[in-house]
């Protein structure tokens, strides 16, 4: 069985991936029971769209693949915690968790700063997990915006 910090590790190399792009280094992945449904990672900038971050990325390929834009049961993984627009598509999409890496205090809507996920105005409720492989996905993110300055 893969463990959350082994869906992580997958992550933070398409993290990576969007660093060599260019991009903000962000990762997702969703799995549903133990399998890869789908893997994203921030586009915005290449693609010119304000909305291609990891998780919107991950949540648009799982849908083609699930053929359903719900996803119960399925788990998403990223690299910093979702802003108030993922958090919003992760809710509508019926994610049943999160698993964040490094917390966004400035605009996190998984707790940091906004706690959208677990809201109990929303018709669905995600749980939440921060801090798996926190300080290596905020260690990506430091030198990312370190070598841009």
């Amino acid at each position: 069985m893969t463990s959350d910090k082994d869906w992580m590790r997958h992550a933070l190399r398409l993290a990576q991936r969007a660093a060599d792009e260019g991009e903000v280094p962000v990762g997702a992945v969703i799995v549903r029971d133990n399998v890869l449904l789908a893997e994203g990672w921030n586009r915005p900038i290449s693609a010119h769209d304000p909305t291609a971050h990891a998780e919107i990325m991950a949540l648009r390929a799982a849908g083609s693949a699930a053929a359903n834009y719900r996803l119960p049961g399925t788990t998403l993984y990223v690299t910093l915690e979702p802003c108030v627009m993922c958090a919003g598509a992760i809710v509508h999409a019926r994610v049943e968790r999160v698993v964040y890496a490094a917390s966004d205090p400035r605009v996190g809507a998984a707790g940091s700063a906004f706690s959208l996920l677990d809201n109990e105005r929303f018709n669905h409720a995600v749980a939440v997990q921060g801090g798996v492989l926190a300080e290596e996905c905020g260690g990506l993110l430091k030198g990312f915006f370190k070598a841009r300055r």
